[in-house]
């Protein structure tokens, strides 16, 4: 047998929620066994069964919204269904993984369930019966319903061989990743102890503990205690988790299944069947009984099974070996969880593995002395257990009622070879994005603030390694909140600044929204000279590989022509502007680099413009231009610029050029060289007479600065360069993306990027405005994004009033810029719907995946439908409340008609009866409370409503509305977007039909 991996995993036991809560119920030796709850049963009406066992807390807690799962449907389902589902979701964010990634694979899944009571519950009572208890009472759609939602392709199946059901899930998925079905499965069980029924069964074999406890391998042992219980595993093969770089738990090296065949009874356990399984597992681990460290074994605490299981584990374990093998079994802590009771024994074992120490067994210090533990080379584990260093083999045994048995073999997970995240000072100092994503606005702050928990309890350090763990598994939902951080400090600060902005002052205040309602349209600014300065981006070339690997890309295609690296030219302390052939190279590198790093981090531009110089970078991202030979062209340029005699400039005026009129009238040598807004002019000509103008302006209080230039660039002056430009051999090429050209002010058309336009370039005006406005009308941007060392043409778009409402944004502002202003930028564009490739923001040192705390789901909707259970005869029945704050039931009369009419709620118009009857409709079928049901909302994303409800909603919505007649399916789909677009397509039907 191949080797899979344990890679996630989540669970909730008695008194343990959640995996860290698991494993330190078992280190501090606890047990969750507690009083029946309200809403099971009345225990005094039931004395035989007991008036304890293992219940896991707010069972009846779902989360239907986030879920897509309506109201109605959700009280229907079998609570077996609804734990399962935030269970699969939390284990394979464990994984390492945002679940909706897996959407439309082939992954597996696989659960153990026992017995169908909720279906015997819910569907006795034929006057009850309806579609949707049809579907949700059936245990063995518990896997389905899982993936149904998660969207999930591969096999999947439930499992019922009674006790033993979860771990043959395990041993099933296994087979099914050794057989390449699927590439990841979820596998695992669940029990809910939703009536005494199977407890009274326990009680008449004489199976059933007294005090409600299980007791394994004690002297006080007396049988069983009924639990409840739920867990998952995400496994993958080996290879394939190691390549993908996902933390290993422990490795399962094999499992066997028998079966007890015609024993001594239906329901008695068979030694010679268990120890068939055992020697089973260990010869397709290739292991000998001498090597297993422990055993987890199945251990129900009645006299029995302990002596039989006993028996078997020494007759296979009992072999010379140092140690005598350990065995204990987690029934002691949780009680035993049927369905699930494979599942708990095997997360403990994965946990003891991975955390190199295997838990006391409950009960242990009254071991029994019949069991011969000694004599059989066994040991009842006393207290914690420190494994040794190296390779550790555990096993796992799981016995069904029916005579199912199952044996798994664990191991110790391989060391990697990765380094440890954040031990060195450069990872520690290392810049990184936290990420977090919600399906509603409050869910964002619940799980904001259950991150800020999480992570001030761990260790100060570097943030890096979490913030790329959260890009991995934090990403995937509507509601996206992103900042930045370099150390665990800084981010809880962040972190809690941006839960206290979401709490609303009053139940009435405003909500932030942080949901991107589509995809944002990216913009390109190429900033042009004049942005140049001593060691631009330097800081950003220090922190980020991909910034450094691009610019050095360009550097060495520069140089190819140049003959001389501009990498100290653009890096170095000296200022640009004293190597006056290098600087517009470098300014060319500078913007082909952060281009490129933008669209190595996934942001890629919906059009481009650049200015000036820029326009030459702006056509390698377009595609016009290859880097070689916008490099070949950018030396021309800069070697035939420094040829030009001096004694020439360039004046910025904050002026337009209608009013610098009357100035350029009295100076003939004098242009307008850039038209960057309104009020943003550029004046080029001879030196003293852009004094003379200057002098002109203050005078008449206009401001009027000489740019740091030696030439007049875009005037006549420039004509020895722009037929040295025209004289090239130009290889260009149709533009990828949308170019506005700031040559013509407008869009670029057909005109080819040739040695014409940049000869044309030179010497013409900027019109940057014009084509900025072109641009904005176009295509709407809804960020501006400047390329270039520092920011220049956001600040001109802004006072020229062309943004349009567009987020500006810069990767690299200014001297002090590092990768925090790149990490920030990719943060506010994936806040906005944009999904960044996070690795090119971090060093694979801390490309390694760190626990975080998981989704935090609501607990607002609480849903309990069953009836309950009848008292024996001769006894009064107390009648068994639901919890507080239940939802309504699948059976009972609909919202609709228990609630004043849906336009108090929903602020629709009295006057449109349409909307109201399609409103009182969807209400009906989905068992929404009339305020949620709101024009915007829709039916399949936000409503949950699949077929059967849309026919459902179809029927009531014609006899609601009997001037719309019958409506076909196929005429109605189209009209299904939302609740009120269907509301408009069935005005339309009455209209037409009363014309």
């Amino acid at each position: 047998m191949g080797d899979i991996a344990v890679v996630g995993i989540d669970c909730a036991f008695p008194g343990a929620a959640g995996v860290r809560a698991y494993w330190d119920l078992l280190m501090s030796g606890g047990a969750g066994i507690g009083p029946v709850p309200r809403g099971r049963w009345e225990a005094r009406d039931f004395p035989a069964v007991g008036d304890s066992g293992g219940f896991v807390d707010d069972v009846d807690v779902f989360d239907s919204d986030f879920f897509s799962v309506t109201p109605r449907e959700a009280a229907a389902m079998d609570p077996h269904h609804r734990l399962l589902l935030p269970c699969a979701w939390r284990a394979l964010e464990d994984s390492g993984r945002a679940p909706g990634e897996l959407a439309g694979t082939e992954t597996g899944v696989f659960v153990g369930v026992m017995g169908g009571e909720w279906g015997r519950l819910t569907m006795s009572d034929l006057t009850r019966v309806t579609p949707l208890l049809g579907s949700g009472s059936s245990a063995g759609m518990a896997a389905n319903r899982i993936s149904y939602h998660f969207d999930f392709t591969g096999p999947s199946l439930a499992v019922d061989t009674a006790c033993s059901s979860s771990l043959v899930a395990v041993h099933l998925a296994a087979n099914s990743l050794l057989a390449q079905e699927c590439d990841t499965a979820l596998a695992g069980g669940v029990n809910i102890v939703l009536s005494p029924s199977l407890g009274l069964v326990y009680g008449q074999l004489g199976l059933a503990a007294a005090d409600g406890r299980c007791k394994p391998f004690s002297a006080d042992a007396d049988g069983i205690g009924r639990s409840d219980g739920v867990g998952l595993v995400v496994l993958r093969r080996l290879e394939d988790a190691l390549a993908d770089g996902q933390r290993v738990y422990a490795v399962l090296r094999s499992s066997a299944v028998s079966q007890d065949g015609r024993s001594n009874g239906m329901i008695a356990p068979n030694r010679w069947s268990q120890e068939r399984v055992l020697r089973a597992a260990y010869r397709r681990a290739g292991v000998t009984p001498d090597q297993v460290a422990f055993v987890e074994a199945h251990g129900t605490g009645t006299v029995l099974g302990d002596a039989i299981e006993c028996a078997a584990l020494g007759s296979v374990h009992g072999v010379p070996r140092d140690t005598p093998c350990a065995i204990g079994s987690v029934k002691g802590n949780l009680g035993h969880t049927e369905g699930a009771a494979g599942i708990a024994g095997f997360i403990k074992t994965a946990l003891a593995l991975h955390h190199r120490i295997v838990p006391a067994s409950l009960y242990a210090d009254r071991e029994n002395s019949r069991l011969r533990l000694g004599e059989r080379g066994l040991r009842l584990l006393k207290s914690p257990t420190r494994l040794p260093r190296g390779q550790n083999t555990a096993g796992v045994s799981s016995f069904g009622m029916g005579g199912t048995n199952v044996h798994a073999v664990l191991g110790s997970a391989p060391r990697s070879p990765r380094a440890t995240p954040g031990r060195t000072r450069a990872a520690t100092e290392a810049v990184g994005v936290f990420t977090v994503s919600a399906d509603t606005p409050e869910a964002l702050r619940r799980n904001l603030a259950a991150q800020a928990d999480a992570i001030a309890a761990r260790p100060k350090g570097g943030a890096a390694a979490l913030c790329w763990s959260s890009n991995r598994i934090k990403t995937g939902l509507p509601h996206r909140f992103a900042v930045t951080a370099r150390d665990t400090g800084e981010l809880v600060a962040r972190l809690r600044r941006a839960v206290t902005l979401r709490t609303p002052v009053s139940p009435d205040a405003a909500v932030t929204t942080d949901r991107p309602w589509g995809r944002p349209v990216v913009a390109f600014l190429f900033t042009g000279q004049g942005s140049e300065f001593p060691g631009m981006t330097a800081g950003l070339y220090r922190e980020s590989p991909a910034y450094r690997r691009h610019l050095d890309e360009a550097d060495e295609a520069l140089a190819a022509h140049l003959g001389a690296s501009v990498r100290d030219v653009i890096l170095g302390g000296e200022d640009p502007a004293h190597r006056p052939v290098a600087v517009q190279p470098a300014l060319f590198a500078v913007g082909v680099a952060l281009a490129r790093t933008l669209a190595s981090v996934g942001v890629t531009p919906a059009a481009v413009l650049g200015h000036s110089l820029g326009e030459y970078a702006a056509a390698v991202t377009a595609g016009a231009l290859d880097l070689d030979e916008a490099a070949r062209l950018v030396v021309l340029r800069a070697r035939l610029t420094a040829g030009l005699p001096p004694g020439a400039g360039l004046l910025a005026v904050a002026a337009g050029a209608g009013e610098l009129a009357p100035a350029l009238a009295g100076e003939p040598d004098v242009v307008a060289a850039a038209l960057n807004g309104p009020a943003d002019t550029v004046l080029a000509g001879p030196l003293d007479a852009l004094a003379r103008i200057a002098g002109e302006l203050a005078g008449l209080g206009i401001r009027a600065g000489e740019l740091p230039t030696a030439h007049a660039f875009h005037s006549p002056l420039m004509a020895p360069v722009a037929a040295g430009l025209r004289a090239a051999d130009v290889r260009c090429a149709r533009p990828a993306l949308p170019v506005a050209s700031a040559r013509f002010g407008r869009m670029l058309r057909d005109e080819p990027l040739d040695a014409r336009y940049w000869a044309g370039q030179i010497e013409e005006p900027v019109l940057f405005d014009d084509a900025l406005a072109a641009l904005v009308r176009d295509l709407a941007p809804t960020h501006l994004i400047e390329i270039g060392p520092k920011p220049q043409l956001t600040g001109i778009a802004v006072r020229g009033g062309r943004v349009g409402g567009a987020e500006l944004l810069h990767p690299a502002p200014g001297p002090e810029a590092t990768a925090r202003d790149l990490a920030e930028t990719a943060g506010a564009l994936y806040r906005c719907g944009v999904d960044p490739l996070w690795e090119e923001l971090y060093v694979p040192e801390d490309r390694g995946v760190e626990p975080l705390a998981p989704y935090v789901f609501s607990s607002a909707q609480r849903y309990w439908d069953r009836l309950p259970a009848p008292a024996p005869a001769g006894t009064a029945p107390a009648v068994s409340q639901p919890p507080a704050g239940t939802a309504p039931t699948a059976s009972q009369p609909p919202v609709a008609e228990r609630r004043a009419g849906p336009e108090a709620a929903t602020g629709a118009d009295p006057g449109d009866p349409v909307l109201l009857a399609v409103v009182e409709a969807v209400t009906e079928v989905g068992g929404y409370a009339p305020e949620r049901v709101v024009r915007e909302a829709r039916f399949h994303e936000d409503l949950g409503f699949d077929s059967v409800m849309i026919m459902q909603l179809k029927n009531r919505v014609e006899a609601r509305l009997p001037r719309v007649g019958e409506v076909s399916v196929q005429r109605l789909l189209p009209a299904l977007r939302s609740v009120g677009s269907l509301a408009e397509f069935l005005d339309g039907v009455i209209m037409a039909r009363s014309a």
